[in-house]
Order: C-alpha cells, then sequence, then structure tokens
C-alpha cells in the first residue's frame, strides 16, 4: 500500500481502496486498475491522494482515524444537510432547521465512535469520495482533526460533543452564500471575499436557537476566523474573547485549507502548512493550542514517499509518536534513483543527521 498524490498515479497501478461516490456507492472498487481516462476523471472530482498496491509496501498497515465505511456515511450525511439548506426555496427566512441537531449528533457518534481509542498520532484524511463541493470534505476533515485534539485535551464526551458540533457545522453558514460565488472555479474579488466572510454570522444565525445544538457550538461557527491579535472576522475579537473550541476550530480550518486542492491554486504540502501555523503561532493562533497541533499531527503519514537527504527515496512505514517528524521510512531507491532488490528500513529517530527533503518526489517511481 502507498499513498500517491493523483498526479502520479499511472495507468497501471491498481487501487488499494475503495472510492465513493457523492451518495455513498462504490464508484471504483479496491484492485481497480486505473486508466489515463479513470484519473482524469478522478482529478476532476476533486481527489487528491489514493492509497494504491505496491508490493514492496504491501505490509504497510492505514492509520486513519476513520473508518472508510464511516467517512462515506459522513460526508453523505453532510452532503445530503447542506445542500437541503442550500436549494431550499422557502422564502421564509424565520424557518428553522431542527433537523441539524439529531442528525449532527448521529453523524458526530459515529465519528468519536471510531476515534475514542485514537490516542496515537493522527494521519492526515484521505479524500474517499467524489464530491461536488470541497466543502463537504473540509467540514469532516475539520471535526476529526479538531476533536482529535480535544480527546487529547482530555476533554469530557459532553464537551467533545459541543466542539464536534461545532467543528462538523462551523462553516454551516456557506449555504447561504450565493451560489455563482460559493462555487466560483477561480479566485474570489474582495467584494466577493467580502460576501464569503459573512458564512460566520449565517452560521452563527442558523444555530444558536436550535434544539440538540449547544449555544457554544454556535459560537464556534461565529469565531473560528476570529485571530488572537484582533485581526480576524467578523467581530475583530482577540484573545481569550474568542472561545477555547472557536481556537481550536481556527488552528485546523486553516491547516485543511491551506492542505485541500483548489481549481485556482495548488494545495500546499502538511509540512509547510504547520510552518505557516508555527510562524502565526502567537499572532494569529495560539501558540500552546499550535503545538499540541504539531505534536499530534504526522505529517508525513503513513504511504507517503519522501526523499532523504542522502539522495535516497521510501515510503514512511511507522510512526515515532514522540518524534512525528522524524518516521520510519522503507528505502526502495538508492541516491542514483535506482530501485533495490532488498528495501531496508530506517527510523529516523535514530539516525539525526538525517533528514526528510522531499515529499512525494517526482523521481520516486513504483517498481
Amino acid at each position: 500500500m502507498r499513498l500517491l498524490p493523483i498526479n502520479m498515479c499511472q495507468p497501471g497501478m491498481r487501487l488499494h481502496q475503495n472510492i465513493y461516490s457523492a451518495d455513498g456507492v462504490i464508484l471504483l472498487a479496491e484492485n481497480v486498475e486505473l486508466t489515463e481516462h479513470l484519473i482524469k476523471r478522478l482529478q476532476t472530482h476533486g481527489i487528491t491522494n489514493i492509497y494504491v498496491q505496491d508490493h514492496r509496501t504491501d505490509d504497510i498497515e492505514i492509520h486513519e482515524p476513520l473508518r472508510m465505511e464511516t467517512k462515506a456515511k459522513v460526508l453523505v450525511e453532510i452532503r445530503s444537510s447542506f445542500r437541503k439548506m442550500m436549494y431550499d426555496t422557502n422564502s421564509d427566512n424565520r424557518h428553522t432547521y431542527s433537523f441539524l441537531g439529531k442528525k449532527f449528533r448521529e453523524v458526530f457518534s459515529l465519528i468519536l465512535d471510531d476515534i475514542s481509542d485514537h490516542r496515537e498520532a493522527m494521519s492526515l484524511i484521505t479524500n474517499i469520495c467524489v464530491m461536488d463541493s470541497h466543502l463537504y470534505q473540509h467540514s469532516m476533515n475539520v471535526c476529526v482533526y479538531t476533536s482529535l485534539l480535544g480527546i487529547a485535551q482530555g476533554y469530557s464526551r459532553e464537551e467533545l460533543y459541543s466542539l464536534g458540533l461545532g467543528s462538523l457545522l462551523h462553516d454551516v453558514g456557506k449555504v447561504k452564500i450565493p451560489k455563482e460565488i460559493l462555487f466560483k472555479p477561480g479566485k474570489l474579488t474582495d467584494e466577493e471575499f467580502k460576501e464569503i466572510q459573512k458564512h460566520t454570522t449565517y452560521g452563527f444565525k442558523m444555530l444558536k436557537d436550535e434544539a440538540n445544538i449547544p449555544l457554544i457550538s454556535a459560537h464556534c461557527a461565529f469565531q473560528h476566523h476570529e485571530r488572537m491579535n484582533g485581526s480576524g472576522y467578523p467581530r475583530g475579537i482577540g484573545g481569550d474573547d474568542i472561545h477555547e473550541y472557536a481556537q481550536w476550530i481556527g488552528i485546523v480550518d486553516s491547516f485543511d485549507a491551506m492542505t485541500s486542492q483548489r481549481v485556482y491554486r495548488q494545495a500546499k504540502l502538511p509540512h509547510y502548512a504547520l510552518d505557516i501555523l508555527m510562524a502565526d503561532a502567537g499572532t494569529l493562533y495560539d501558540k500552546q493550542k499550535v503545538e499540541v497541533f504539531r505534536n499530534k499531527i504526522a505529517i508525513y503519514p503513513i504511504g507517503m514517499t519522501v526523499a532523504l537527504s542522502t539522495g535516497e527515496v521510501g515510503v514512511v512505514v511507522d510512526l515515532n509518536n514522540d518524534y512525528l517528524h522524524r518516521p520510519i521510512v522503507r528505502i526502495l531507491q538508492d541516491q542514483d534513483g535506482q530501485d533495490l532488490h532488498a528495501p531496508y528500513e530506517i527510523d529516523l529517530s535514530k539516525h539525526l543527521s538525517l533528514m526528510v527533503t522531499e515529499v512525494n518526489p517526482t523521481s520516486g517511481k513504483m517498481a
């Protein structure tokens, strides 16, 4: 098993995991052989990374925090609920969304059941569903990462529900944004961005009076773009005036946005996104919370191809939970780019002179 960016996949490779349609139906099954046409289809539908089979790494176990079945169910429910609100033609702005509390508590219960025993470092979540909007995948990702941080902080189950619902619904106000702006395939103008910023206020108004949704969760939607130095929106509050749940969500929201592919820009590699968060720690984000995030996220997830400072290329096969930046790597190619007949493993936590210098290097190829 090997995690590859879709733009590095080649015809003849075989899927290691199912790919689901937006309705939760298996679109491409495990073991399907990829063709040029299928690869282009996956790219078109926003799939950025997939697990493929590789006999040299077929013993690697996936350590994603959610089961594939859970991810598919959660994404289908998020998409269904958000689209129901987005395309609601009811002109009565006073109507409520009474289904949100019940449906999303059920959705979060599925997530919490999967991640409750996931005490180790979090791995990045692959997008296994073909979606018509990144909003749905983003909402799930932010919920999973944030909830794992909440578990690490020792939050009670009820606190996790408030944090989890707040993170799952943090962008719900975007259903009120004009669709031509929300789904614009290019970069937003300044006026369009101002319109997008209104989603925080819309989200708060939608959630604050709903049954089964804590008021704190509504404030998460309201405050997740506020920043510690007061430079955020919608109110420009800072420091302790920002609820701690919203502070967590703001960090994770920024990270996932930076590492997600957009039509108008390439996704940043995880370690670059983390560097940006660390640079802004103490200014935009709470420093201690960013450090917790850094210590809990596996920026080199299992299955990722990396190049070392020696010029060798390999695949991450395991993590060192105390040294997440220094994983165990199975070397597949020597410094000259030649495939090894006998791959071997290096524990970077025991070889401090070695560094990861590149992620998904173009020189790294499949045997």
